[in-house]
């Protein structure tokens, strides 16, 4: 009888454990299938960069002793997220600047960027970067790649999140970064690179980027079209071309 005891505990304490396993499993899969469909029903937004309030900016060392600044006056971006948080964390950037539009306020210089020189903006007309915002060591990262005169090589750029707000003259949603980071121009074919005596390069072989930019909500309309960045004439008198 005591034996007998002893086997209907053992086999109830099998069944027991057997139960408890089974259950966390499937509070696994259940909590794994709660996440895929919170994930899948974030709703997709779409944003494209405000060109009036965004630049493109970069400087690079002159004679080792300055720094020559310049930005891009022709460019576009767009910003895709299906984002979990409101930093835009997963959200993939696409963006192209015209090589042509290359502006250091200097006709002459400007001249020589356009060249084989440097960007060759008639045989290469565009720059493009694909990449995605994520988190590194809780910071804003914008990582991946960076292509100029047919070149592509990953790159990864810091970015300050500026956050979101309402445009109330026109109801459109808009966010803000600022992005920076460093690329080396012989990478990507900008290879002139005369010496001064001493031995030192004219221009200095890194470029600094700093980027800010401005960012707006693509809006579906009553009629089923899209709202997309605001007529510029329009936004300047509106605010009085701030």
């Amino acid at each position: 009888m005591h034996k007998f005891s002893l086997v209907a505990t053992a086999t109830v304490l099998t069944l027991m454990l057997l139960g408890n396993e089974a259950a966390a499993q499937h509070s696994s899969k259940a909590t794994r299938n709660a996440a895929a469909a919170s994930a899948a029903a974030l709703p997709q937004t779409n944003w494209t960069i405000d060109k009036i309030h965004s630049r493109i900016g970069f400087s690079v060392a002159h004679f080792v002793i300055t720094q020559v600044t310049g930005y891009f006056r022709d460019f576009d971006a767009r910003v895709t997220c299906t984002c979990p948080t409101d930093d835009f964390t997963g959200g993939t950037v696409d963006f192209t600047a015209k090589t042509a539009s290359i502006f250091t306020d200097n006709k002459q210089r400007d001249g020589h960027l356009r060249s084989d020189a440097f960007f060759n903006a008639r045989k290469y007309p565009d720059m493009k970067f694909i990449g995605t915002l994520v988190k590194e060591d809780g910071k804003n990262v914008l990582k991946g790649n960076l292509t100029i005169r047919d070149i592509t090589k990953p790159v990864s750029f810091d970015v300050a999140y500026g956050g979101r707000i309402k445009d109330k003259n026109f109801g459109i949603e808009k966010a803000g970064f600022r992005i920076r980071g460093k690329v080396n121009r012989l990478e990507f074919g900008l290879k002139w690179n005369e010496t001064f005596e001493g031995g030192g390069s004219i221009v200095g072989e890194e470029v600094a980027l700093d980027i800010n930019v401005e960012i707006d909500k693509k809006n579906r309309s009553l009629c089923g079209g899209v709202v997309t960045q605001v007529d510029e004439e329009k936004s300047r008198s509106l605010q009085g071309g701030e």
